[in-house]
């Protein structure tokens, strides 16, 4: 009883602190502006014919001299129209530039897909600070200056907030996990504590990319930003993330619980290779299930008080950070989201750990 209610104790006593500290100490990053520098836009497409025309469409809205933008897009392989969307959308404007991967392209560069298909676009790429996104996400007008505000001289990496979109019950609480998740990690770079990358909504400062090797030199993973991320760590340079409406991409929810699975159990290949900080953390947001449960049992009332108790600091932590980059979340499902954490953490713990491949873009790997 003592050893459970010591857990629940801890965690609120954490989520007491983040919501202070979110809501009074977040850090805003922005710097004098002399003169914009030439940025290099990467993105990495297989299969996003569906999705693909809304980034481009949020590309073409940038509030950024295009004569200092430089679009590149490689096609890895799709088995649909991405290549001819790129190809029509490269071919009218004279900062654009595409490359398309064939079968044998796999893995040339990278023993990581993703990294793989990036590396390619090294050798074009001419901007002083190099940003990423996703084809299925669109990005703010204000996106590129608003990140590159927040680089200073040791500043390797600046991460941005970004938010899932979807109508139903299940995009729902999947946007509240990415703020819940990226609201920690805003927090842990704020300290200077070692965090990962965002492949969907990061710039990188060019020098850092080439003195880490680039993604050429990520190992086999499915999570290259984590490994760009953590390389240019060990290059003694600093991440920082920026959390404000000018850095807020919109990416589209997984559609069902097996893609969504599926992408947890990507993720979770890279959390196991965290400090042991992140690792303690994730253990201890599992630990407090069974301890509540046991409270629950013994004395009902206690637990039932501790249970609110977390909820309401819990929601108060999501709203407040969704606050900083300008969303109003829904108090319903900010209350209500362990009802989706439990049962979420479980099954990705045993997909996990089930012999099985993991689906990507169409393809599998084991």
């Amino acid at each position: 009883m003592i050893f459970s209610v010591l857990i629940v104790s801890i965690l609120l006593l954490q989520f007491a602190f983040l919501w202070i500290y979110i809501r009074f100490f977040s850090k805003n990053f922005r710097k004098e502006v002399h003169e914009l520098p030439m940025v290099s836009i990467l993105v990495a497409a297989r299969n996003e014919q569906s999705d693909l025309p809304r980034l481009l469409d949020s590309f073409a809205e940038l509030e950024y001299p295009q004569d200092k933008i430089q679009f590149l897009f490689v096609d890895d392989n799709s088995q649909d129209a991405t290549a001819l969307i790129l190809e029509n959308w490269c071919v009218t404007r004279e900062n654009a530039k595409w490359v398309k991967l064939d079968a044998k392209d796999l893995f040339r560069k990278s023993p990581s897909p993703k990294a793989n298909a990036l590396a390619f676009l090294d050798e074009y790429a001419i901007g002083e600070y190099l940003f990423f996104t996703d084809a299925d996400c669109q990005v703010p007008k204000s996106w590129i200056e608003e990140m590159w505000l927040s680089f200073e001289d040791q500043t390797g990496i600046v991460l941005g907030i970004t938010q899932v979109i979807g109508v139903d019950w299940l995009a729902y609480f999947q946007r509240m996990d990415w703020w819940f998740t990226l609201g920690l990690v805003k927090i842990a770079s704020d300290f200077g504590l070692p965090t990962t990358g965002l492949g969907n909504n990061m710039a990188i400062r060019k020098d850092a990319y080439e003195a880490c090797g680039g993604f050429s030199a990520v190992s086999d993973s499915l999570t290259e930003d984590l490994e760009i991320s953590r390389a240019i760590q060990q290059e003694r340079y600093q991440i920082r993330f920026q959390l404000s409406p000018g850095t807020l991409v919109d990416t589209k929810a997984e559609a069902d619980l097996s893609s969504l699975l599926s992408q947890r159990k990507r993720w979770m290949s890279g959390a196991m290779t965290l400090p042991w900080f992140w690792k303690a953390a994730l253990f201890l947001q599992i630990l407090y299930f069974p301890a509540l449960i046991y409270i629950l049992i013994t004395v009902p009332i206690l637990g039932i008080v501790l249970a609110a108790t977390k909820m309401v600091l819990q929601s108060q932590f999501l709203k407040r950070t969704g606050l900083k980059a300008g969303q109003s979340l829904s108090t319903v499902f900010t209350l209500l989201f362990d009802f989706y954490f439990l049962p979420l953490s479980v099954l990705t713990i045993l997909y996990y750990f089930w012999p099985s491949a993991t689906e990507w873009k169409s393809r599998r790997y084991s």
